[in-house]
């Protein structure tokens, strides 16, 4: 896991909203509720621009109440509306939590997941799923949880989530600024380096240069979590352009540093590398 970072999420619920103060509290981060079903709430305008204003960094999430592939696609697009004239830091996120959905069984929540997110990443933006430990480990198959950010819920003392995951809901208290109580985050990746780096969530691919590491500063990191795993962390690296066989390699180095032979530590020791006696 990388650094932790402070954040919320919200919606109408909330009441008003003073970001500000949000921020100067010491949250870096807000994801807000755009719709759900094929709605836009009526908040998410305002409460995405004055998040945005307020120096946040700012995600969006969509209630899902798809009972069929067709609905969850029509819902994608919906969002995709909502979304259509903004910048995003963060990713757009799939709320799935309904029982009807989960009632369905695994091989329908796993092609809802697909199908949703598929239509939000046709449209250029980062999609990623929020969920609890339990239904989003038992109910969407590893393979298509392991291609996607994933925010998880979870209000036991530690995450209980054994897949990759960003962001960790863990609780509900009352935050400066906020007129009723909301949820609060913690996040372990800023997406924001390559949302803009691979122009997503309406940035256009020119308007970020990242900035020329060197191949032991990106192992460091790799080693941190900030790039991900697997697939994903060659993906980020070479839109980064960077070269992943090197930075893995380098990697692999760090994690699993080459054992001397016995002629090359008797070499150093009599050279005095060592020090004497006993």
């Amino acid at each position: 896991m990388g650094a932790i970072m402070k954040g919320i999420d919200v919606s109408g619920y909330q009441g008003k909203i003073n970001f500000k103060d949000v921020k100067a509290s010491g949250f870096e981060f807000v994801i807000v509720k755009a719709g759900f079903s094929t709605s836009t709430v009526e908040t998410w305008e305002n409460n995405f621009a004055n998040a945005k204003n307020s120096g946040l960094k700012v995600g969006a999430y969509w209630y899902s109440y798809a009972l069929t592939i067709e609905q969850a696609i029509a819902e994608a697009k919906a969002f995709i509306v909502a979304l259509k004239g903004k910048q995003l830091d963060f990713p757009v996120y799939l709320d799935l939590e309904e029982q009807n959905q989960f009632n369905k069984g695994k091989k329908f929540c796993t092609e809802l997941v697909e199908a949703f997110c598929g239509e939000l990443e046709k449209a250029g933006y980062y999609a990623g799923v929020y969920c609890s430990t339990f239904w989003y480990t038992n109910y969407v198959d590893e393979a298509v949880r392991d291609k996607r950010p994933a925010w998880i819920a979870d209000y036991g003392k530690k995450c209980g989530y054994k897949g990759k995951y960003g962001i960790w809901q863990f609780g509900s208290t009352d935050v400066a600024g906020v007129q009723f109580e909301c949820d609060v985050d913690f996040g372990y990746e800023d997406y924001s380096e390559y949302i803009k780096t691979n122009g997503l969530n309406g940035y256009p691919k020119t308007a970020f240069v990242p900035s020329n590491k060197t191949v032991d500063e990106l192992a460091r990191e790799v080693i941190n979590g900030k790039w991900g795993c697997g697939a994903e962390r060659k993906t980020r690296l070479s839109a980064a352009g960077y070269s992943y066989e090197k930075v893995q390699k380098r990697v692999n180095e760090l994690l699993n540093p080459p054992r001397k032979t016995a002629a090359e530590v008797a070499e150093e020791v009599i050279s005095g590398k060592w020090g004497a006696g006993l």
